[in-house]
C-alpha cells in the first residue's frame, strides 16, 4: 500500500471494540512523522457533544505540536467551516486515512469531501464505528452497527480505498513519499 501522509480522526466520546485499532493507527502515524488531526464535534447546547461536557471530550490523548492538532468542528464534515483543508495543503498531505466515529456521519462526510478535493482517502474498515440504528415503525427493524458502517463505506464509491485492517495502513511524513 502506498504511504499515507496524514491521519484524520473523527470523535465522539464513544468506546468501541475499534478504539484499540484507532489508538494503534495514532501511535504509528506519530512514529512515522505523519500529520495527525483530531476532529472534535462542537454540538449545540443540550447535545451529548456540547462543548465542555463529558461527551465532548476526546477519547484518545492529544500530543499537540507541529504535526498534531485538534480542530473543533460545527458540522459532520471536518472540512466545513474549519481550517482542515488549509492544514492539509500547508503540510503537503495528498493522502490520508480517516477513522473514528460515526461511520455514516462524520467519517463518511469528511472522507467524501476529501475525495471531492482530490485527496487519496484510505478508510480502514476496522477503525471506524457507529451504533445500531433503532427500528422505526413502518420503516423496518433495527439495523446492526456493522451493517451501517459497511454501507457508509460502500456509499463512498470506488474512489475511497477501503482496507480490511487498520494494521495494513502505512504512514510516512506528509509529502515525503510518492502517494503521500
Amino acid at each position: 500500500m502506498p504511504v499515507v501522509g496524514g491521519l484524520v480522526q473523527t470523535y465522539a466520546r464513544v468506546r468501541s471494540p475499534r478504539s484499540g485499532r484507532t489508538a494503534d493507527l495514532l501511535a504509528r502515524a506519530r512514529a512515522a512523522g505523519a500529520l495527525v488531526v483530531h476532529l472534535q464535534n462542537d454540538g449545540p447546547p443540550g447535545a451529548e457533544d456540547e462543548p465542555h461536557t463529558p461527551g465532548w471530550e476526546l477519547h484518545h490523548p492529544v500530543e499537540e505540536g507541529p504535526l498534531e492538532t485538534v480542530i473543533r468542528k460545527p458540522h459532520d464534515d471536518g472540512f466545513a467551516e474549519t481550517a482542515l483543508g488549509e492544514l492539509l495543503v500547508g503540510h503537503g498531505v495528498r493522502a490520508l486515512a480517516v477513522c473514528g466515529v460515526m461511520s455514516e456521519m462524520c467519517v463518511q462526510a469528511t472522507a467524501r469531501t476529501a475525495l471531492a478535493l482530490d485527496y487519496r482517502v484510505v478508510l480502514p474498515h476496522d477503525a471506524h464505528a457507529t451504533q445500531d440504528i433503532p427500528p422505526a415503525q413502518g420503516l423496518g427493524d433495527r439495523v446492526p452497527a456493522a451493517v451501517v458502517s459497511r454501507v457508509a463505506e460502500w456509499a463512498l464509491g470506488s474512489d475511497a480505498e477501503v482496507v480490511a485492517r487498520a494494521a495494513d495502513v502505512v504512514f510516512g511524513p506528509p509529502g515525503g513519499a510518492p502517494g503521500a
